[in-house]
């Protein structure tokens, strides 16, 4: 972590008045470096006071994604652990793929404050205004066949409601296979891009990016009936930090059942899709399909004038009937 990250995390933990030359001596740098360090926090907009004979304390901290409020709600695990925080992106998923091809350990986390060009399933853009949302990617390095490499995004579909629901009071859908939904409106999209090993067929890494609209928000006239934010739903401020964190934690608990595909039934119960006609988009074709089931392959399970069939994510994509 750099000076500034150092300081702020002191501050964080000890929740008092440290002074200047304390800091210094804590941290082995000179006492000018930990007054840029409090004038670079104050301009980033973190309340600091200098108390008279005691030193600096921390008062009050703005909802900016930062390293050391995302490790303070972090628990024990690997996923989250190691991370990269950027003010602006052209795409996370792009960022941790480069990455990812270098050696990036598994569990290590992309973060930006804003995208320019972030995107979810078949290139669609996805919204991504600045300090408003929690825009990130982690690489992921599981022992799978290619060919399975949907369940990470019903694992992840599942890890990311739990830690919704675990810092706001809303009820939080899985629109299949990688939108998550509150009060019929999107508010979070997934996108899980992977490379094979050609000669063994199993998965040489994934990137799991994921797009949250989090901040209180107005949102442009073709999304305002579609999209919300968890702000907007719940009616306060979220930390994004903290949300950061707890995905982090929900995806390290679920991650060991990648194989055994537990999780599938809390995808499934939290669907807000079976039950439902949706229109089925492939390629140029568009039909109605009621959408019966999500197998534990993370197929969806239709049913239209032919017959009983099921789908994969690669193949379709689907629309609820009023969209």
């Amino acid at each position: 972590m750099s000076t500034k990250d150092t300081v702020l995390a002191v501050l964080m933990e000890d929740g008092q008045a440290l002074s200047g030359e304390r800091l210094a001596r804590r941290l082995g740098v000179s006492r000018n470096s930990i007054w840029k360090a409090i004038e670079q926090l104050r301009q980033e907009g973190y309340q600091i006071e200098a108390v008279t004979n005691r030193g600096y304390r921390l008062v009050a901290s703005p909802d900016r994604v930062s390293q050391p409020e995302i490790q303070r709600y972090l628990r024990a695990g690997v996923i989250g652990a190691r991370m990269e925080l950027h003010e602006r992106l052209d795409s996370t998923n792009t960022r941790a793929k480069a990455l990812a091809a270098t050696g990036a350990p598994h569990g290590y986390l992309v973060i930006a404050e804003s995208q320019s060009g972030g995107r979810g399933r078949f290139g669609r853009q996805f919204f991504s205004p600045e300090h408003s949302g929690v825009y990130m990617t982690y690489v992921l390095r599981p022992d799978l066949p290619a060919q399975q490499a949907v369940t990470i995004t019903s694992m992840a579909a599942v890890a990311v409601a739990r830690a919704i629901e675990a810092v706001a009071d809303v009820d939080v859908k899985i629109k299949w296979v990688n939108d998550l939904y509150i009060d019929d409106r999107k508010v979070c999209g997934i996108l899980c891009e992977a490379s094979m090993d050609f000669e063994s067929g199993q998965l040489e890494y994934a990137v799991l990016g994921i797009g949250i609209n989090v901040a209180k928000m107005e949102f442009p006239e073709e999304l305002r009936d579609i999209a919300t934010s968890i702000g907007n739903a719940c009616g306060r401020e979220i930390s994004r930090s903290r949300l950061i964190a707890e995905i982090s934690n929900q995806l390290e608990a679920l991650y060991g059942q990648l194989e055994s595909r537990e999780f599938m039934a809390e995808s499934r119960a939290r669907s807000n899709v079976i039950g439902r006609d949706v229109l089925v988009l492939r390629g140029e074709e568009r039909f109605v399909a009621r959408a019966l089931d999500i197998d534990d392959q993370g197929r969806l399970v239709i049913r239209t004038e032919s017959g009983v069939s099921r789908v994969g994510s690669g193949e379709i994509s689907i629309k609820f009937r009023k969209e």
